[in-house]
């Protein structure tokens, strides 16, 4: 684990707005960096999945819709100062609002929509395991269904993953370190599973 992974915090903004592509990672990041500038060279920053229901190809925002990023504490301050900003993404228009920092809490049990890998589900789970010993996270883990993120021809392709009976620590370092790249789009973040309504 490097050594600001101890220190990582989440920064949460209200978030108006009535649709998004169904697909909008990448579009969603490129309007952030433009906003942010710095976070294009910051490789632990990521953006954590939104919620919201399918409609058609578009993703329905609620009306409590919330931005999250995870990041270095050190960051926060800079962070901040998205608040009030309006993002237009792919021709869909946000205002984001009030900001808050959010700290980590350990929970037992974690899930991952979408951890980044090529590989095939039985060397997938191999190869995290190996990264999870190496880290010292003393766990179970099980797989999900193979999920795919795609706009045009840039795609990224996983599995979602919930990995459970995790103590205090290593559920902490779990979500700060993260598995897999791809942090940016939401790959490899994990959140407590207990938001989340079903294994994807």
């Amino acid at each position: 684990m490097n050594e600001d992974a101890g220190a990582m915090a989440e920064i949460v903004y209200d978030l108006k707005g009535g649709t998004l592509p169904g697909e909008y990672a990448f579009v969603l990041w490129q309007e952030l960096v433009r906003a942010l500038p710095w976070l294009e060279t910051e490789e632990q920053a990521g953006l954590l999945p939104l919620r919201g229901s399918r409609s058609g190809g578009d993703l329905l925002l609620p009306q409590r819709a919330k931005l999250v990023l995870r990041l270095p504490q050190r960051l926060v301050p800079q962070a901040r100062q998205l608040s009030g900003r309006e993002l237009e993404v792919a021709g869909h228009v946000l205002q984001v609002g009030a900001v808050r920092e959010r700290p980590l809490l350990a929970h037992p049990t974690l899930h991952a929509h979408l951890v980044a890998s090529s590989s095939g589900e039985n060397e997938f789970l191999e190869e995290v395991a190996e990264r999870l010993r190496e880290l010292e996270i003393p766990c179970k883990c099980i797989c999900g269904k193979r999920v795919e993120l795609r706009a045009g021809e840039r795609a990224i392709s996983g599995y979602s993953l919930v990995v459970y009976e995790l103590n205090l620590e290593g559920s902490l370092r779990l979500q700060q370190t993260g598995l897999g790249g791809e942090r940016r789009y939401g790959c490899g973040l994990f959140i407590p599973y207990k938001e989340i309504s079903s294994l994807d």
